[in-house]
C-alpha cells in the first residue's frame, strides 16, 4: 500500500511540474511586454508556491497519521506481549506449585514406607 501511495504522489508531482513548465512556456511565448510577462511569471510563481505548500502540508499530515497508526499498533503488540508474558509466568508458577505438592506427597509416602 505504501508503494501505491508513492506512485500517486509521484504522479501528482509530475503533473504539477508539467503544469508549471507549461505555464512558464506559455508566458514566455505570449505576445506581450517583458514587464507584463515578468509580473505574470511572478504571480504564477507565488500561486505555485502556495500550492506546493498546501501539498507539502497534506504530505506532512499523511505521514504524521501513518506514524500515529504505527505507534498505536506497536503499543497493541507490546500490550499483547505483556499479557502473554504474564500468562506464561502464571503457568510456570502453577507448574512449580503442582510439582512441590507432588514432591510433598511422594515424601509422605516414603516416610510411611520407611517409618
Amino acid at each position: 500500500m505504501d508503494e501505491r501511495n508513492d506512485d500517486v504522489m509521484m504522479g501528482a508531482m509530475l503533473v504539477l511540474v508539467g503544469a508549471i513548465l507549461g505555464a512558464g512556456a506559455a508566458l514566455l511565448f505570449a505576445p506581450q511586454s517583458g514587464r507584463r510577462t515578468r509580473r505574470d511569471i511572478s504571480r504564477y510563481a507565488r500561486k505555485t508556491g502556495k500550492l506546493v505548500e498546501g501539498v507539502a502540508g497534506e504530505i506532512v499530515g499523511s505521514v504524521a497519521g501513518m506514524a500515529d497508526a504505527v505507534e498505536e499498533k506497536a503499543e497493541e503488540v507490546l500490550e499483547k506481549g505483556k499479557d502473554l508474558t504474564k500468562e506464561s509466568l502464571e503457568a510456570v508458577l502453577d507448574a512449580l506449585n503442582d510439582g512441590q505438592q507432588r514432591l510433598g506427597r511422594q515424601r509422605d509416602r516414603l516416610v510411611k514406607l520407611l517409618g
